[in-house]
């Protein structure tokens, strides 16, 4: 599907044209973003869920854990299918989908009657999240000229973290159980916490008609003609959309494999995005996320206070991702991690020092809340910023849409490794070396990024590719 035909070359509409095609990429990304909307809402919402889920059903600590893990499992199966099926079927094709898994699972979740059928439908969800996270950064990665592909992309990453923020906020509103609420939600306000995200589906759903087919699957499918009055409608003249689509029909001749992504030419690429995506998790970030609320309470916050900076926290990675939404395109990708990333490092150490020798009182509890918001604002506005942006943009167009899937696998295969083995860190090490434990991670995923992450900012996709096939994937910096 086109946004429009062909658009004619006048010189004296050459501005307006410019301007459209801006628009059309602006619009078909925020539509696509929507599936981080969701990605980060069924992610979130589930912790304020698991709160009053006990009211309907008899669930001991195995059966929260099922629910909790349900979708983590199911976007380990999608994010593994989705990158060949956006490969054979096509990136828009992928996003309608995930829509529809997204609605089922949302409207599945709140009818549930059993816990296995929830544990089903948080799977179905899981199955949405993971092809969203694979297909949704190189749907507009390959849609965005070179000069803006940084803050479009990260447009997903801030619909993340806003879908985070808004199930925070839904699930301390509904933690007072209003009364009409729950009569509306019969057996416990979880069920329309589970309900609202159908909406965000439904709109994306029907945002599909805004959203064109990438030019480079169809380019990569000898659909040359096709992908040129795409690009032609997403381009002004003055930005050469047919100098882009001579290089995107040079790019695309050769046919992807495995065997290729595997290769030791693409070795550099697989390294830096699937080496990123475990970094963006072994350091910490879910799981000081998800159990702050249960370090607060610890630290002796009541649990209201806890919920409250729960929010804050919530807000403070809103704020991240906004500055990061900046600076990938100012800065550049990999210079914006570095700069940062120290940060979180320092944050830390912070939390490691006020946690020591036990749960902090006076000061220290001031000081443990504002580790936390440094911790959360350096992360999620540098390594986490950049995350789907470096995978989206390090890969050839042959073997795309493979080579993000094994991006989001090591994500989310990370993500359940650290969320099942955090606790029983804590246990081992108490807090404080838990904290050491994430800082010294972090230094070795800052050294990480100094070797093996390019700097991409600026550089067509095609530029990257030519880089790997010249091997000099490494020197730009």
């Amino acid at each position: 599907m086109t946004l429009a035909a062909p658009l004619p070359s006048t010189p004296t509409i050459t501005p307006t044209l410019s301007a459209t095609g801006q628009r059309r990429v602006f619009i078909a990304s925020c539509v696509a973003g929507l599936a981080g909307v969701l990605f980060g809402y069924d992610q979130g919402i589930i912790s304020a869920a698991l709160l009053t889920l006990g009211d309907s059903f008899p669930l001991d600590t195995f059966g929260k854990q099922a629910i909790a893990a349900g979708m983590v499992a199911g976007a380990l199966l999608g994010c593994m299918g989705a990158g060949p099926l956006s490969d054979r079927w096509g990136r828009r094709l992928l996003v309608g989908l995930a829509g529809a898994l997204f609605l089922l699972g949302s409207v599945g979740s709140a009818m549930a009657m059993s816990p296995t059928e929830l544990t089903i439908m948080r799977v179905i969800l899981g199955l949405a999240v993971g092809g969203a996270s694979q297909i949704v950064p190189v749907y507009i990665a390959e849609l965005a000229p070179a000069s803006r592909r940084g803050r479009l992309v990260l447009l997903f990453q801030l619909a993340i973290v806003g879908g985070v923020l808004v199930s925070s906020l839904i699930g301390w509103a509904l933690s007072d159980n209003p009364l009409l609420l729950r009569l509306l939600s019969r057996g416990g306000d979880w069920r329309m916490m589970f309900l609202l995200g159908a909406v965000p589906a439904l709109m994306l759903l029907i945002g599909l008609v805004f959203l064109p087919e990438s030019p480079r699957f169809l380019a990569s499918k000898g659909r040359k003609d096709e992908a040129l009055a795409i690009l032609r409608s997403l381009r002004g003249p003055e930005e050469d959309p047919e100098g882009e689509m001579a290089e995107i029909h040079d790019a695309a001749g050769q046919r992807g494999s495995w065997r290729l992504l595997f290769s030791k030419r693409l070795r550099p690429a697989l390294i830096a995005g699937t080496g990123l995506a475990m970094f963006s998790q072994v350091t910490g970030t879910n799981a000081v996320l998800t159990y702050a609320p249960t370090i607060l309470a610890g630290a002796g916050f009541d649990r209201n206070s806890a919920l409250l900076i729960s929010i804050a926290i919530g807000v403070t990675i809103t704020v991240a991702t906004i500055f990061g939404f900046w600076a990938v395109d100012h800065w550049g990708r990999r210079r914006l991690m570095l700069r940062v990333l120290p940060g979180s490092i320092l944050a830390l150490i912070v939390l490691a020092f006020v946690f020591f020798g036990g749960d902090p009182q006076g000061i220290g509890k001031s000081l443990a809340v504002a580790g936390l918001l440094l911790y959360v604002l350096c992360t999620l506005g540098s390594i986490n910023a950049s995350l789907w942006l470096v995978g989206a943009e390090v890969f050839p167009l042959s073997v795309r849409g493979k080579g993000m899937g094994l991006v989001t696998v090591s994500h989310w295969s990370f993500d359940l490794l650290i969320s099942m083995i955090t606790l029983s860190i804590i246990e081992t090490m108490g807090v404080s070396g838990t904290f050491v434990l994430f800082a010294g991670l972090t230094t070795f995923a800052w050294l990480f990024i100094r070797r093996c992450i390019p700097e991409t900012k600026g550089r067509s996709l095609e530029d990257i590719e030519r880089s790997l096939n010249t091997g000099d994937f490494l020197s730009h910096s």
